[in-house]
């Protein structure tokens, strides 16, 4: 979204902003290790219904980390300096401590990660990773502390483990998880803290003089520094620290810290380490150019895992280790590619040795884009997170332990993309696939940490919608599996919910028990807690003005029950709207043929309809490209401003709000800024695209390829709409509209009239005043009808824009088709070697033909011709099947229609004369 931050900061971890989210269901990959390795038997998948997620402590304020003792205490933290425990014997959350941390919204640092002491129990050591600043310096700090056996915090007992400097006037890149292995042994990620905003999405390697901050070879690519890394260290009891053996570099080798276990990390941000292996797997969060460019690859997210201390490329390198080139910032020049088997770090911001271990290549990476590796990642935002590695324990006795499906399975999550995907692994550890975790029911709201609880259950901190501020849907959350029996799920329907008193509703229950064994009991409420009705289907009359909720209670046979309500209104009645026209009321056509209209409004309470309370309004919608599903009447007239739409179906609420500022500018201080530029529109729907920055600061605009540029042009046009408060743009109850805006763009675009009227209100009932609103909608599509776009198919396939494989008695559907004015089709079609007959039937397979076509073959496949045919109108909508029709060729494929135009008589007769030249 513009203007889009291209990275944002979580508390120091820079992510990506924007991209529609694109992930697919989850799919098992290919194998990526071994050719024909075993997969993961799916067929064993447990049912996504057994899943529970519950919310264990809402509002939160950018929640960072999460750690769980064994006794079932959950520890977290807040970026702003907050230290909470969850309690689950009272299912009440506390605030232990509020650390004095630097959290000063320009730098995004403070508190950034906790865990707990191994030993725990016994110890009862916690470890916090926040920000210090004291005379003039500001340092990251791993301290230990004491938790006392009240359950709070000893702030006496601190110990600063390690400590080391970062330059605070970089708000990016500070990672801030810690993580244990087998031995005792903690490890630390540590971001590269460096400008990413000025290298165009490369790789930011700026030697000039006064950029030290623009230089990752100062830190990542510095084996004598600290930042970007995973450090590993051993804590002692007095809390010094020892160097485990099999660190990167032995301790005394000139030029680097012992402490590094990892080099070459751009932004680790969440790390965990398998507790049976001590292998570690972490997310990279990676850099921001779109497309490959003259600097070297584009950006990718990654998710790694070190077997072995090595060095994993960054800045030189990315993804499976693509090289970035040499590249002077001040003459533009372009040098030769850096050696993955030996880079060496000439940056005369280097402290350290300056050769450098041979990089090792992601486990998983993956682009804006779709990527070509492991496509079920979809396309959009990135922001890898690296989760836990699951090991199922049949001898815990829990009844909510993940099952034995995910056993040895790593979780990984993207922050911005929202998905969870089980990884697999093979018996030497090596990537085998992966599967989507939880797609339908998962409802991840930008995870940030994952962790196993000891009774077998995931613990999740989710940050919430929008980046930098309290958000209300920032969250604690466990998801529980229940492999036993299941909750009943009550639902509840009725179709005479409104109307006047006294008022007899039907109820139809529609509850479900996933265990269909089950035997279930009802129970209705309608007026108060009263039951009222213990029918599965009852019918209650309720004979005084009011809103009422109608509560259902569905009860299994063990006892688990579950609630559903529905609204009644009392004492008022639906108003009625109408929208009508004398033309035809399906489809526009290629010329600017006026729409003439007439809104018609009713209702029993008003005597007088107030004309101000009548809104009608006409949106044109235009093709989105790169869509290849059809827009149908529910998809458009659920959303009437497709700009708006868009980017309430992208993520750009991460980064702004309408009016409020968040970590980017709001839409309306963009649309302010460019008021009056009539360039702006289509300069600023390519910079979405293609990205860029210098306009708001240091922050730049990542690109966003995957994005039409009809796409990004309606997100502009509707954030320019927000500058000025709209005027009243109502049109007149009845007129006529020339249809005007689709000339050039007409396929699969759409024009919606709405009109909606809002009474004034009920008759003598009771506070709050019950008000009703009804709106009619009129949706008018291309008369070009693609053939991708039949709204059902019989025995043929959809391919790409066209239809295939169609043989004898195989059919496609268009429904509520009005052929008013319409007297002929036409078909762009190619059938190799077959004549065949094409009838089309009304409101069946087997309903009147209306039209007959008797096509030739063209002769090849791929030469496609025209042909026409007259159509008769039945009067009024209806439901037309195109049957095709070959009885002596049962099993042949007869046709592929690319299109079919619906055509009025002046049409085919401006036809003919164009053909015959009058």
């Amino acid at each position: 979204m513009f203007p889009l931050l291209n990275y944002l900061t979580l508390g120091g971890a820079v992510v990506s902003v924007l991209g529609l989210l694109g992930s697919e269901s989850g799919k098992l990959s290919q194998p990526a290790s071994k050719a024909g390795m075993a997969q993961v038997d799916t067929t064993k998948r447990p049912e996504e219904n057994r899943f529970t997620k519950t919310v264990l402590s809402n509002d939160l304020n950018e929640p960072m980390e999460l750690a769980v003792a064994p006794d079932g205490r959950v520890f977290f933290v807040e970026r702003g300096g907050k230290f909470y425990m969850y309690d689950p014997a009272q299912k009440k959350t506390r605030l232990l401590y509020d650390f004095p941390v630097k959290a000063v919204e320009k730098y995004l640092n403070g508190l950034l990660g906790m865990t707990i002491d191994p030993n725990f129990s016994q110890n009862h050591y916690l470890y916090f990773f926040y920000t210090i600043q004291d005379k003039d310096q500001t340092r990251q700090r791993i301290a230990r502390f004491v938790m006392n056996n009240d359950n709070t915090l000893d702030i006496a007992s601190e110990k600063s483990i390690i400590e080391f400097p970062i330059d605070l006037e970089v708000s990016a890149h500070t990672g801030g998880s810690m993580a244990w292995d087998t031995h005792g042994n903690l490890f630390i990620s540590t971001g590269d803290n460096t400008v990413p905003f000025e290298s165009n999405g490369f790789a930011p390697i700026d030697e000039r003089a006064g950029r030290l901050t623009f230089d990752a070879q100062r830190s990542a690519g510095n084996p004598n520094d600290l930042r970007g890394k995973i450090l590993r260290i051993h804590v002692e009891a007095d809390g010094s620290y020892t160097i485990p053996e099999g660190n990167l570099f032995p301790k005394g080798t000139p030029g680097t810290r012992p402490e590094i276990y990892v080099m070459g990390c751009r932004n680790p941000y969440r790390i965990s380490v398998d507790p049976a292996t001590s292998i570690v797997y972490w997310g990279e969060i990676g850099p921001d150019s779109g497309t490959d460019g003259p600097q070297g690859p584009r950006g990718y997210d990654e998710f790694n895992q070190a077997k072995k201390a090595g060095n994993y490329g960054w800045p030189y390198f990315v993804g499976d280790s693509k090289a970035y080139h040499q590249y002077d910032f001040a003459s533009k020049n372009v040098g030769s590619l850096f050696d993955p088997a030996a880079p060496v770090n000439n940056s005369p911001n280097n402290t350290g040795a300056k050769q450098l271990p041979p990089t090792t290549k992601a486990m998983v990476w993956y682009p804006y884009n779709k990527s070509d590796e492991f496509p079920e990642l979809g396309l959009g935002g990135r922001c890898a997170m690296g989760g836990p590695v699951y090991h199922y324990n049949a001898a815990l006795q829990s009844k909510t332990k993940i099952p034995a499906y995910y056993d040895k399975a790593l979780f990984m999550y993207d922050w911005m993309r929202n998905w969870v995907f089980a990884v697999r692994l093979d018996d030497q550890q090596n990537f085998q696939s992966m599967e989507r975790f939880m797609p339908a029911t998962g409802d991840f709201r930008r995870p940030v940490d994952m962790e196993i609880g000891p009774e077998g259950s995931f613990y999740m901190l989710e940050y919430g919608s929008v980046y930098g501020i309290d958000n209300d849907d920032a969250r604690l959350v466990r998801i529980d599996f229940n492999p036993g029996n299941r909750t009943p799920v009550a639902k509840v329907a009725a179709i005479d919910t409104i109307g006047l008193a006294p008022l007899t509703v039907a109820f139809k229950n529609k509850s479900y028990d996933y265990d269909k064994t089950d035997k279930l009991r009802y129970q209705w409420r309608f007026e108060g807690n009263k039951v009222a009705s213990t029918e599965a289907n009852p019918t209650y009359t309720f004979r005084k003005n009011g809103i009422y909720n109608a509560l259902l209670t569905v009860t299994d046979q063990s006892g688990k029950s579950s609630t559903d309500t529905l609204t009644i209104k009392v004492g008022n009645r639906m108003p009625q709207v109408t929208i009508a026209t004398t033309d035809n009321s399906t489809f526009f056509f290629p010329d600017q043929t006026p729409l003439r209209y007439s809104v018609a409004v009713s209702d029993q309470e008003d005597k007088v309809i107030d004309r101000k309370k009548v809104n009608v309004a006409l949106t044109y919608i235009p093709k989105l490209a790169g869509n290849d599903q059809p827009m149908g009447h529910q998809q458009i007239s659920a959303s009437y401003n497709l700009g708006k739409s868009l980017i309430a179906g992208s993520d750009c609420k991460a980064c702004h709000q309408v009016a409020a500022k968040s970590v980017g500018p709001s839409f309306t201080e963009v649309a302010k800024k460019y008021q009056g530029d009539k360039t702006a529109t289509a300069k600023l729907a390519n910079k979405i695209i293609i990205g860029g920055g210098g306009v708001w600061g240091e922050h730049a605009m990542s690109a966003h390829p995957q994005l039409s540029r009809e796409e990004t042009t309606e997100m502009v046009k509707y954030i320019f709409s927000l500058a000025n408060q709209p005027t009243d743009n109502r049109l007149p109850q009845q007129g006529s509209l020339v249809l005007k805006d689709h000339v050039g763009n007409e396929a699969q675009s759409r024009y919606i009239l709405t009109a909606s009227y809002t009474d004034k209100g009920s008759v003598g009932a009771p506070m709050p005043k019950l008000a009703l609103t009804k709106n009619d909608v009129l949706v008018l599509r291309p008369a070009k009808v693609l053939g991708a776009e039949a709204d059902s198919v019989y025995k043929m396939s959809k391919q790409g824009r066209r239809l295939g494989n169609a043989k004898h008695a195989s059919y496609f559907v268009l429904k509520g088709i009005d052929l008013k004015d319409i007297d002929q089709l036409t078909y762009h079609y190619s059938s190799k070697d077959e004549t065949a007959t094409i009838n089309v039937h009304t409101d069946s397979p087997t309903g009147p033909v209306i039209s007959t076509l008797n096509y030739a073959p063209t002769g090849e496949w791929r030469n496609y011709s025209d042909a026409s045919t007259p159509i008769q109108n039945p009067g009024g909508k209806h439901d037309l099947y195109f049957v095709f029709d070959k009885p002596g060729s049962p099993d042949k494929p007869l046709i592929s229609l690319e299109w079919l135009q619906f055509k009025r008589k002046e049409m085919a007769a401006s036809a003919v004369n164009k053909t015959s030249g009058k």
